[in-house]
């Protein structure tokens, strides 16, 4: 057994159900200091719901050198059902050259290939130039507040330069590193109450029926072009998740009418931008409503440049096949590392599984992946 295999089934076997961290750091933690990463726990939150968070750093001879970053998550998304599993996802198993648990795509495999990755280059260069890091932490399948948005913050105040970061996210579609993303898009949520007059349907002179007011509305607004995206983000969409009105009775005019939609937004649309269409549009349908907004994360973009380059040229040297760069997707904790590093990637392994029952990784596929994060580091620091 590789050690990065034997690595992901001590991670899979601590159920880090977010933010539970269940210990992952501890382990990942003491593999490091043994390599000489100087450790800092940046946990943060509330005691019902603490985050544990680990920043390690180990410095090179050249102390001027770029500064390279793994950043990653140990928490995972609950297993749901159990008995839906054909096992227990908490106990790595094996089935037709799979390991099968939660986790090992999102994203344990992707920190027991970053690690031994690490390892390995420290251990063939303890003179590297530069420095390399891992930031991890156990809420970014929650509520991402108090995880690697916080960490962002305090390398910062703490004056921590950073040149590159590779961040773990399963990114690869057929086979490993035929995708990597360079960026994503933004995402804003709305939540709008369409208020009108409840009252009986049989006299409707008496009532006023907001999802009538509304329908126009919403049409247009499903209907917009929002901009026409670029050469690296697709253009903007718009989606409406939920819309609730009534109070379940057929004989009823509501009186308000719930609509929670999302936008998924390129460089070229802001979210200023964004808001004041929608308002201007809902003023224009003469509605009366109140609307609460969510800004869950701007879009970044690391253009063509050295960290993707050197990434690209890892995965061909390792799989002898060229990669697509992507923005596609939903967020990450890239977006709060792109706030303090210039060069932000996400590689990882195929994501066919994730957030599934019977989540999979091909077992073939983790040490070329090890392999491809040890090249990067090669390029990059030596």
């Amino acid at each position: 057994m590789s050690d990065t295999l034997a690595l992901l089934e001590a991670l899979v076997a601590r159920p880090s159900v977010t933010p539970d961290d269940a210990g992952c750091l501890e382990l990942i933690g003491a593999r490091l200091s043994a390599l000489g990463f100087e450790l800092q726990r940046m946990d943060s939150g509330p005691e019902n719901f603490r985050v544990s968070n680990l920043w390690a750093i180990k410095r090179g001879s050249d102390a001027d050198g770029p500064v390279l970053m793994f950043a990653g998550h140990t928490d995972v998304v609950p297993p749901g059902r159990l008995d839906a599993w054909a096992s227990d996802p908490f106990v790595p198993s094996y089935r037709e050259g799979r390991i099968y648990g939660r986790g090992v795509a999102d994203m344990k495999g992707s920190l027991a290939a970053m690690v031994v990755a690490a390892e390995e280059f420290v251990r063939a260069h303890p003179e590297h130039r530069g420095s390399l890091a891992f930031l991890l932490t156990s809420d970014e399948e929650g509520p991402s507040v108090d995880g690697t948005k916080v960490c962002c913050e305090r390398l910062k105040a703490q004056g921590q330069r950073l040149d590159f970061c590779i961040v773990g996210e399963p990114t690869s579609v057929d086979q490993v590193g035929d995708m990597i993303k360079n960026g994503r898009r933004g995402t804003l949520s709305g939540k709008l109450k369409v208020k009108g007059v409840q009252g009986h349907v049989a006299y409707p002179q008496l009532a006023r029926n907001p999802v009538h007011q509304a329908a126009a509305a919403i049409a247009e607004l499903a209907a917009a072009r929002w901009d026409e995206g670029n050469d690296y983000f697709p253009a903007t969409t718009f989606q409406i998740s939920n819309i609730h009105a009534g109070t379940g009775a057929t004989n009823v005019i509501p009186g308000e009418m719930v609509v929670d939609f999302n936008f998924r937004f390129s460089t070229e649309s802001t979210p200023e931008g964004l808001k004041a269409r929608v308002q201007s549009l809902l003023a224009r349908h003469g509605l009366e409503y109140a609307l609460d907004w969510t800004l869950g994360g701007e879009p970044f973009l690391t253009p063509v440049g050295t960290l993707s380059g050197a990434v690209c040229a890892a995965i061909e040297a390792e799989t002898g096949r060229p990669t697509q760069l992507s923005t596609t997707g939903g967020t990450s904790d890239g977006r709060f590392i792109a706030k303090i590093c210039p060069q932000v990637i996400e590689f990882g392994p195929i994501n066919a599984s994730i957030h599934k029952v019977d989540e999979y990784l091909p077992v073939d596929n983790l040490d070329p992946l090890k392999n491809i994060y040890r090249r990067t580091l090669e390029q990059l620091l030596n």
